[in-house]
């Protein structure tokens, strides 16, 4: 059952559509099956830091953004992470550092990623921007090209050599590549052999040689579950980079209770090593049961085994577009794939615990 407000939340006029806003709506709600999050939920001694910093609130955040900048630049580079704290940027969210390195990138073209589709608050910052909008299936080279690896929502992923590959066929001299690496640490364990984080040595040469300055920005939200807190990062090709970015960052971006919960969730390895244990399987029971209600009607789902959610195409707008209405109704939403990803015969389910997913089946029962 849902009330009227929700059709309010978002201005289309002026910002993009996301998914992520119909709980609060919701008499009946149980889960939140629209959002990428983690299933575990939201690490519990991690809350619980964020809540004691609350009661700080009334002094400024930290300007530097310590210590929780040296806590993940110490996760994310384990042993070298004092020759790169300094490349390294926190955000209020990874939308606010897509904007920051956006509106700083020369003027001129920008590219998607070769997805079918992609998170578009980069499109959106490039077209707010005043860019020229290329095709992602052309041949043509942007001066400014974001990729989503793994993309949000397709769940399509390139390894670090077909990364590098595309990068280097896809963007001018002079050029700025965006990586959006915030669900490449479903990959598992061994998630940084695999990351451009981890690609020192290319970040350097590409600048030198051809002067394409590549980030790689990271949303913290989804991996950790604390959409609500907007925590992001962003990896600079330079200090100097970094300084740039600075300068026209807002201060105070990132407040007290997201540092302390960022400073505290990089050393729960507990957390980490039971998300890589159980998102696969209950991905694969949460494929399985949307097989048993196709009816052989045909259904595609998308992604890696590994992510934390399934694109699926229910070859149908009507079919579609009921299955939303239908998971609303019974408190689970899902993300329709119409507004925002205009891809109308497809929905976004998120991978959740098995008794979540009882309630999301039982209301498609009759798809």
């Amino acid at each position: 059952m849902t009330t009227a407000a929700n059709t309010t939340v978002w201005d289309t006029k002026t910002q993009q559509f996301h998914g992520g806003q119909d709980w609060k709506f919701l008499n009946n709600f149980v889960e939140d099956f629209s959002v990428t999050t983690n299933c575990l939920g939201t690490p519990v001694k991690a809350i619980q830091a964020a809540r004691d910093a609350v009661a700080t609130c009334h002094h400024y955040p930290p300007a530097n953004q310590e210590p929780a900048k040296s806590s993940l630049a110490e996760w994310i580079w384990p042993k070298h992470w004092e020759n790169n704290r300094d490349r390294l940027l926190l955000g209020n969210g990874a939308s606010e550092l897509i904007d920051l390195v956006i509106r700083s990138a020369p003027q001129g073209s920008w590219k998607a990623g070769p997805w079918d589709v992609q998170y578009k608050e980069y499109q959106r910052s490039a077209e707010t921007n005043g860019r020229d909008i290329l095709s992602p299936k052309g041949d043509d080279k942007a001066n400014v090209v974001c990729i989503v690896n793994p993309c949000n929502p397709t769940g399509d992923y390139k390894s670090i050599d077909e990364l590098k590959s595309w990068i280097l066929n896809n963007v001018q001299d002079n050029g700025v590549v965006v990586i959006d690496e915030s669900m490449q640490i479903w990959v598992g364990p061994n998630f940084r052999e695999d990351s451009m984080t981890a690609e020192t040595e290319f970040l350097e040469k590409t600048f030198k040689e051809r002067n394409i300055s590549i980030y790689v920005i990271h949303s913290w939200t989804k991996i950790w579950s604390c959409t609500g807190l907007r925590l992001g990062s962003i990896v600079c090709p330079t200090v100097a980079h970094c300084v740039e970015l600075k300068r026209i960052q807002v201060p105070w971006s990132v407040n007290s209770p997201a540092l302390a919960f960022l400073d505290e969730v990089v050393r729960d390895t507990e957390y980490l090593e039971e998300t890589w244990r159980v998102t696969p399987i209950y991905r694969a029971q949460l494929i399985e049961r949307l097989e048993g209600l196709s009816n052989g009607r045909n259904w595609e789902y998308f992604g890696k085994s590994y992510l934390s959610w399934v694109w699926a195409d229910l070859k149908d707008v009507d079919t579609a577009e009921k299955a939303v209405a239908l998971a609303k109704q019974a408190g689970v939403p899902v993300r329709s794939g119409k507004p925002g990803y205009e891809r109308p015969t497809f929905v976004r389910v998120a991978v959740r615990e098995p008794k979540q997913v009882d309630v999301l089946i039982n209301a498609w029962k009759d798809l």
